[in-house]
């Protein structure tokens, strides 16, 4: 287990990380705010962050860092496909336990199908091109090793962006969920919400 993940107090926040292009105000951002709003812990709702990300590789993992230095260092990372990765990194790089939704694995490789690409942020209506920078940026990110004890995995099967069964790979030996059917957006996330908050040591109550 993660250096004594078992006998851990309960986080102090959670940090949730949006995917490629993608944004704060996604529908799995909103529905991360409005589940710790329902947990009360030290006498208030659980704090959590979910931060607009750069598009740049590097410029995202330092806000993402940011955003955690600003929550405290007992915080619950989670993140989704791209923010899977970035999660990752901070998990590795702090010590901390984290939850992957449809995480990028090796995603300095999938930039290689997105060059010369254009895209446009429907969050913040930001105009933006892939180029090689972003699989160098993402290739230097990547961490040396995954520990399999701080992560829960949550896999959609009929992932249309990633193959699932590279993650399954790729985290070989964490804890996992698998939705059949899933999409790409697991799009099914509220009913996996108590697991989530549950990996940060947290009870989510049902609605009354």
């Amino acid at each position: 287990m993660l250096n004594g993940q078992e006998t851990r107090p309960p986080v102090d926040a959670v940090l949730y990380l949006h995917g490629f292009n993608s944004g704060s105000e996604s529908p799995k951002a909103q529905l991360m705010r409005a589940a710790c709003k329902r947990i009360v812990h030290q006498g208030k709702a659980l704090p959590c962050s979910t931060p607009q990300l750069p598009q740049r590789p590097q410029a995202a993992f330092e806000a993402a860092q940011a955003a955690l230095e600003a929550l405290g260092s007992n915080t619950l990372v989670v993140g989704s496909s791209m923010g899977g990765f970035l999660a990752s990194c901070l998990a590795e790089r702090f010590d901390l336990a984290a939850v992957l939704l449809n995480p990028a694995v090796r995603p300095a490789h999938l930039i290689d199908e997105l060059l010369g690409t254009e895209f446009v942020n429907d969050y913040t209506g930001e105009r933006f091109t892939v180029d090689a920078a972003h699989g160098e940026e993402l290739a230097r990110l990547v961490p040396p090793r995954l520990d399999p004890g701080r992560y829960l995995l949550l896999l959609g099967t009929a992932d249309e962006t990633l193959d699932c069964r590279d993650a399954f790979k790729a985290y070989t030996g964490c804890r996992t969920l698998i939705e059949p059917g899933g999409d790409h957006g697991f799009s099914r996330i509220e009913k996996h919400l108590p697991a989530i908050l549950a990996q940060g040591g947290h009870c989510l109550t049902p609605y009354s």
